[in-house]
């Protein structure tokens, strides 16, 4: 009986981990690092770490961000642009507030798996390019760093009209928070 208990406890135990984790990911992973961390002998006195060297501003690393967070540095032009994927298949993309849905043009969306006819072009839309023909599609997975989004609206428009990949707010509204600090854009689910 008392090994049904303790198998119950440590069963309980482990289905918490998940939550633990979701509740306070930076907590977490604290603990981890510090569990995991080698220590020393005893006979080895411990000395007090020495300071590390201080950086010019200009060298200091960004934070690191813990949990589903992603840090996006604006490139020259001042643009936010990450490594995402979409449906499985890397590709840059541009974080783009502006537009309603992601963006796509139509050899994206063959490469991700979407399959489309000419009937399927029956929206018009406006573009910083002009008018185009657009089609709606869903985006099965986004994925940005640790993010994870799935089943996002997308509009795919011809190649003419789009050269490249935005990620609009169909994705961005369905995160926790998404905000500009420090040059660089703060993606959190």
């Amino acid at each position: 009986m008392n090994k049904l208990i303790l198998v119950g406890a440590f069963a309980g135990l482990a289905a918490s981990v998940p939550v633990l984790y979701r509740s306070n990911p930076q907590a977490f992973e604290a603990m981890l690092r510090s569990g995991l961390s080698p220590s020393q002998p005893a006979s080895v006195p411990q000395q007090a770490p020495s300071p590390p060297p201080r950086l010019a501003a200009a060298e200091v690393e960004p934070p690191v961000l813990l949990g589903r967070k992603v840090r996006l540095p604006a490139d020259a032009r001042g643009h936010f642009t990450a490594d995402v994927r979409l449906n499985g298949r890397g590709m840059q993309a541009m974080i783009d507030t502006g537009a309603t849905l992601v963006a796509i043009n139509e050899s994206t969306a063959r490469r991700i798996g979407i399959v489309l006819t000419p009937s399927d072009f029956t929206y018009a839309v406006t573009t910083a390019n002009g008018k185009a023909k657009a089609a709606a599609a869903t985006i099965d997975a986004v994925q940005i760093g640790k993010i994870y989004i799935d089943k996002v609206p997308a509009v795919v428009l011809e190649d003419s009209a789009l050269s490249g990949t935005l990620v609009g707010m169909s994705f961005l509204k369905r995160l926790s928070k998404f905000q500009v600090e420090g040059g660089a854009m703060v993606l959190q689910q």
